[in-house]
């Protein structure tokens, strides 16, 4: 099967120099050499990828890079947020001088949000930046953490709390792929989508609502527009605030700073990135609720959305103090103090401080 690059669509993420474009066609999994050789010039190839994808698509594609590429290497780490750490990126780092990766070296992340972040940050460290490609093969990666730059790793304590804003040359995407995705990291990776209706653009939300059906079956021409209508939302606040130093970019963390505390506090993996968020986004709901910023109404919409499409909404009756202690040491924590990214409306947010400390302990409790 060959992809007509004519035919892809393609969303360009203009950053002056760092501009790259994403590249959303289905079947590009299986011709991705001469996309990647339109994007980057280099002999060696260094591909990333992890032990659920690896046994899947790793060897085809390999072979294609070969066709195009002098040498093309590869890495698999285990599966899950685990390997987001400093012990295994001080393994893979060892690894790439015994591959002899060099600065003329591209690295290319084949696999989800953790491989994509892992990968990138070798790449923004290795020989202070080597250039990398995103192919992200998860619905999360694809419609949020491929694209913007933003690459790390977790400490035990803090989720994404080491990393760099670096650039990738090119995303990507194969919705296709997506067919093979188990249904707990379908279902993940629909937050994200379901984020971008809230944060900023309620016809999004409105056609998410009215295509529940079709999202659920996995459409394919669904699946293109709802990843091309995302990677658009995440691209325009990106141009605008590409390193978080003028705010815009903060309304991406909506029910992020929940989300994260939930991951930290009940172990990475209890909790896939996309369900943490959900619930993540039911208490930051719950939170404005309080405050007066949305009615019930706009609570109740949020949450029926989640759960038409199968996400969980209600936080573990327990460990409210240590999910507390844990929104502290949140990275969005500045000169001591939290903010938290609330809603007015769908298709709005704002950056606030946040409120007391009972008010916020409130919302972490279920309805």
């Amino acid at each position: 099967m060959e992809t007509d690059l004519n035919a892809a669509t393609k969303v360009p993420v203009s950053l002056g120099d760092r501009s790259y474009e994403i590249v959303i066609s289905p079947g590009a999994i299986f011709d991705l050499a001469p996309i990647v050789a339109s994007a980057v010039s280099t002999s060696h190839l260094l591909i990333v990828s992890d032990s659920n994808v690896g046994p899947v698509y790793l060897d085809r594609i390999q072979q294609q890079l070969e066709g195009e590429f002098e040498r093309v290497d590869s890495m698999v780490v285990p599966a899950g947020e685990p390997s987001k750490s400093v012990a295994q990126c001080d393994q893979l780092w060892q690894n790439m001088v015994d591959l002899k990766t060099d600065r003329k070296s591209v690295v290319v992340a084949l696999g989800g949000g953790v491989v994509g972040d892992l990968a990138g940050f070798l790449a923004a460290s290795f020989t202070r930046g080597l250039p990398f490609v995103q192919i992200p093969t998860s619905l999360l990666a694809q419609v949020d953490s491929s694209v913007g730059g933003k690459v790390g790793i977790n400490l035990p304590q803090a989720k994404n709390m080491v990393g760099a804003f670096w650039q990738p040359r090119s995303v990507i995407i194969d919705p296709l792929v997506l067919n093979t995705l188990d249904e707990a990291n379908y279902q993940a990776g629909l937050a994200e989508v379901i984020k971008y209706g809230v944060i900023m653009d309620e016809p999004f939300f409105q056609f998410l609502e009215s295509s529940v059906e079709k999202i659920n079956t996995r459409d394919p021409e669904t699946l293109t527009k709802l990843i091309a209508w995302s990677c658009r939302c995440k691209a325009q606040v990106v141009e605008e605030d590409e390193h978080e130093t003028t705010g815009r970019r903060a309304i991406l963390n909506y029910g992020h700073t929940y989300g994260h505390a939930i991951e930290a506090v009940f172990g990475y993996g209890k909790f896939l990135h996309g369900q943490a968020i959900a619930i993540g986004m039911t208490c930051a709901a719950r939170l404005a609720k309080q405050l007066g910023m949305v009615n019930q109404q706009f609570c109740d919409r949020q949450r029926a959305l989640f759960t038409s499409v199968g996400l969980p909404v209600d936080c573990p009756h327990e460990k409210h103090d240590q999910l507390m202690e844990a929104m502290t040491r949140d990275k969005k924590v500045s000169g001591g103090k939290l903010k938290l990214i609330l809603p007015t409306r769908v298709g709005h947010v704002e950056l606030i401080d946040a409120p007391a400390h009972e008010q916020i302990l409130a919302s972490w409790k279920n309805e």
